[in-house]
């Protein structure tokens, strides 16, 4: 299927813009976002599970607000703006939302420090090895590239699935873990349709797992109709995206 390249949509569609509506309020802490953006979703998704009262402002990526841009220089999103300070980064925020709501609950991180300890060593699995082959699939122009992309995709899905204990990281309860692989889940009809990829082909549990994330609630009020994802997504199957999750795969870096 041809995928044409035409601007991003300039705001959330679907349930998402839904959520936005219901956030528009003024609030101590303001969330600066990309409705398009994985890594937005995954702060998003930590903010409508915990119930934390929050206002919602898109960010245009062509022509960003100087007010955002004053409060961070570096023009990156998801970033909140807590009592006038800018934070970025989509785990260290899910991580400050803990610290700074602990009132709201349910938590997304273990009571547990050796528990705690765990999530963090299977976080950093997502960040080095899930998410770099998600991308260097999504980006293979060959099919030899697309290939190897696909099975070391696999590869990392079955080594973070063998330490699920069902239905989500930590059992019964939805946590970080979840938030933070849940939008790729979410996201990943993009690669079945265009670069061969099946949730099978990570084993039953995969699928599993990955069914329970996208249907979560907090991910389905997060997201966007998938028909305005498609010219997005088209530049990453062309190799053409200038994210810098796009760069950093082309030069064979670590995603920012």
């Amino acid at each position: 299927m041809s995928i044409p390249d035409v601007q991003i949509y300039p705001h959330a569609t679907g349930a998402a813009a839904e959520t936005v509506a219901k956030h528009q309020e003024p609030q101590e802490l303001v969330f600066w976002a990309g409705w398009f953006c994985p890594f937005v979703q995954r702060t998003w998704i930590a903010l409508e599970e915990r119930g934390i009262p929050y206002q919602y402002k898109e960010v245009n990526p062509y022509k960003k607000e100087k007010h955002f841009l004053d409060i961070n220089p570096k023009g990156l999103v998801p970033a909140v703006e807590y009592k006038g300070k800018a934070l970025y980064e989509s785990l260290i925020l899910v991580e400050f939302l803990e610290e700074a709501y602990p009132t709201h609950k349910p938590s997304l991180l273990p009571s547990d420090p050796y528990e705690r300890a765990v999530t963090r060593i299977w976080l950093d699995h997502i960040g080095k090895n899930y998410l770099p082959a998600f991308h260097r699939l999504l980006q293979a122009q060959e099919p030899e590239q697309q290939a190897k992309a696909r099975e070391e995709l696999y590869e990392a899905q079955r080594k973070l699935v063998q330490h699920v204990k069902g239905p989500y990281f930590s059992g019964e309860t939805f946590g970080i873990v979840d938030a933070a692989v849940a939008p790729w889940a979410s996201r990943d009809w993009i690669i079945a349709e265009h670069r061969g990829y099946k949730r099978s082909g990570a084993g039953e549990a995969w699928e599993r797992y990955a069914k329970a994330l996208a249907e979560r609630p907090s991910v389905l009020k997060t997201n966007s109709d998938n028909e305005h994802l498609i010219p997005i997504y088209g530049r990453y199957l062309r190799d053409e995206a200038q994210s810098e999750a796009a760069k950093a795969i082309r030069e064979g870096r670590a995603i920012p």
